[in-house]
């Protein structure tokens, strides 16, 4: 049964859709069956991982709310293990179309639970705003991987997405678990990014990742090429961060799952 993780940030150009397309590549590359749902209306993971958008592609809005099963959406990406669920500029109407339905907060995570089994990982890629879109993403998530750039209003850009993810668990009942604050865009050569660095460590100590992401043109270049990271350049320091990024979610992973059975 699936892990379902949503990567979300309030903030635009955090490095969000950059982290969904590459560590969904990267956990793939651990010969693990991975589905990246793209429910962002400008599209960019299903651009980002080479998938061209055409009028007669079934996407998520066709699951959400044009009444197409699921499956019907699934794509397969160049990348073994990785499927996509695509997004293009009609999910814009979702939010307005969610509004009068019935459970509408509910919507993603009822459809996503037929397909769940297939998978080890579901990965949602939200868009940049706390709108019904993300907000489904996070009812349906088991954790939520925060991707935040090292500027001087990260911390206050955090704070309001902790707060939606207190009001996600205590309204919907989801225990809803922080996967992780991932630094992204990292230049260590700058004093501001080792201040923000330190001052969220500070402030949310062991929930930060050890891993980093840096600054790096490949990492930018390779969505216009729609290639992951991995298959743009296997050996640049953006492929190997999102490597190590992995590794570190299945560790954690592993380690709760000790920790449950021992404390059971």
């Amino acid at each position: 049964m699936a892990k379902i993780i949503a990567i979300s940030n309030q903030k635009g150009g955090v490095g969000k859709t950059t982290t969904a397309v590459n560590l969904a590549a990267s956990l793939a590359a651990n010969d693990l069956r991975v589905l990246l749902l793209d429910c962002d209306p400008q599209g960019n993971s299903t651009s980002g991982l080479g998938v061209e958008k055409t009028p007669e592609m079934k996407t998520l809005y066709d699951a959400l709310l044009g009444g197409v099963d699921i499956s019907e959406t699934i794509r397969p990406t160049d990348c073994d293990g990785l499927d996509l669920i695509p997004a293009d500029k009609n999910l814009v109407a979702a939010n307005l179309d969610l509004v009068d339905l019935p459970n509408r907060e509910y919507r993603l995570q009822q459809i996503i639970q037929q397909i769940r089994p297939r998978y080890d990982y579901i990965l949602l890629d939200c868009p940049p705003a706390l709108d019904l879109l993300t907000l489904n993403a996070l009812v349906a998530a088991d954790s939520v991987l925060i991707p935040i750039q090292c500027e001087f209003f990260a911390l206050e850009g955090i704070s309001q997405l902790m707060d939606t993810v207190d009001r996600v668990r205590e309204s919907f009942s989801r225990p809803l678990k922080i996967e992780g604050i991932l630094l992204t865009m990292y230049d260590e050569r700058t004093n501001l990014a080792r201040q923000v660095a330190e001052d969220l460590k500070e402030f949310f100590s062991d929930q930060v990742l050890t891993t980093v992401i840096p600054r790096s043109i490949r990492l930018a270049e390779a969505p216009s090429y729609g290639k992951p990271i991995l298959m743009y350049d296997p050996r640049s320091r953006g492929a190997e961060s999102y490597i190590k990024l992995a590794k570190e979610i299945l560790a954690n992973e592993q380690r709760q799952r000790q920790n449950t059975q021992s404390a059971g």
